[in-house]
């Protein structure tokens, strides 16, 4: 939608390094309050984050939240296990996929969308080190094709 406003909180770049991403998916995430001021400041990481497909319901695992600092006796566990909103259908499609084809869900980034706490998982499947080798082979590339292109223009 044009106009939309969204806040960028965390981002997992080493989801992309690790993973070809598949597909992505936009969903919810139920919270307590203090957790939502804490990602207001910024305290959240999704880099060691998973998704895990239980009885029919999607979680997130290993996602860092870190105690509000006036939480006092609100504050949650910060790594505790929370559950992602998305639609059974889409649960389904993710849960097939992930026992089928070998495919797993990470967490690509955390962000705020008319003011709800949005996360973007992506169905995932492994890269071998010579797919890494290839990814740095080719942004090196880039770089120095820009690097070049930059030192052409000063003169």
């Amino acid at each position: 939608m044009a106009g939309e406003s969204i806040k960028l909180v965390a981002n997992n770049k080493k989801a992309y390094h690790d993973y070809f991403i598949e597909k992505k998916y936009e969903c919810g995430i139920a919270l307590a309050g203090t957790e939502v001021k804490s990602i207001r400041q910024g305290k959240v990481s999704v880099k060691e984050a998973y998704v895990e497909i239980d009885q029919g319901e999607a979680w997130i695992e290993g996602m860092n939240i870190s105690p509000y600092d006036h939480g006092n006796l609100f504050n949650r566990d910060p790594v505790r296990k929370r559950k992602l909103l998305l639609h059974k259908t889409e649960i389904r499609v993710l849960a097939q996929a992930v026992q089928q084809d070998g495919y797993t869900i990470v967490p690509l980034s955390v962000y705020f969308k008319r003011g709800k706490v949005k996360i973007e998982i992506g169905l995932a499947k492994g890269k071998h080190s010579y797919d890494k080798r290839q990814d740095i082979r080719k942004r090196d590339i880039t770089r120095e094709m820009e690097r070049n292109y930059r030192d052409v223009m000063k003169y």
